[in-house]
């Protein structure tokens, strides 16, 4: 019996800190500026555009069918972001940042931070931002978890796959706009979203 209520509570304080790690690794998050925009568990802070079949389960929002947008609600000029995501070898997706319509966009009125490993052009591949730079490192994604750094400040743009730079540019043409997470084909998963103003 005395070892029964000795695991109990143990198991009762482990909990504890456990949400006391989860409450106090959230509260740094937020002291160094940081906003999550997805965290899992709702899209609370996103519009849906398209059809695309968006889902939350296991902590992640995915599609697998359909084409379309999950679209900041708030617009961004100057920024990091960060973005988890997971795709699939026959995924086409991407990050979409100073979006200037929200209803319709595309990489002509946006900048497209590129996710497709099979690209038929693959001058604009994974990593690049579709028809203003090329990666300055071919990379994948397809089947692991990716980490997109994505830093936006003026006219200047860097971009950042799992600790490689891939965009290091200078293009003027959007200035502010949400941001749109996209799911054009295969499997795409994402699982984080922060943002930090700058």
């Amino acid at each position: 019996m005395k070892r029964a209520l000795v695991i109990a509570l143990l198991l009762i304080g482990l909990t504890a800190l456990q949400f006391s790690y989860e409450a106090a690794g959230q509260a740094n998050q937020a002291a160094a500026g940081w906003t999550t925009l997805f965290d899992g568990k709702n899209l609370s802070s996103f519009n849906t555009i398209g059809d695309a079949n968006w889902q939350l389960m296991d902590g992640v929002v995915q599609a697998n069918k359909g084409t379309g947008f999950l679209v900041t609600k708030a617009s961004y000029g100057d920024f990091q972001l960060k973005v988890e995501f997971w795709v699939d070898d026959e995924a086409n997706s991407g990050v979409f940042i100073r979006c200037e319509n929200p209803q319709q966009i595309t990489a002509m009125n946006a900048y497209e931070v590129n996710i497709y490993d099979k690209r038929p052009d693959p001058t604009y591949g994974t990593g690049a931002i579709v028809d203003v730079a090329k990666p300055l490192t071919a990379m994948k994604a397809g089947g692991k978890w990716n980490t997109f750094e994505i830093s936006a400040q003026g006219p200047h743009m860097v971009v950042t796959l799992n600790g490689t730079k891939t965009v290091d540019v200078q293009n003027p043409a959007h200035a502010r706009g949400p941001i749109g997470l996209q799911y054009g084909a295969g499997t795409v998963k994402f699982r984080s979203v922060q943002i930090k103003s700058l």
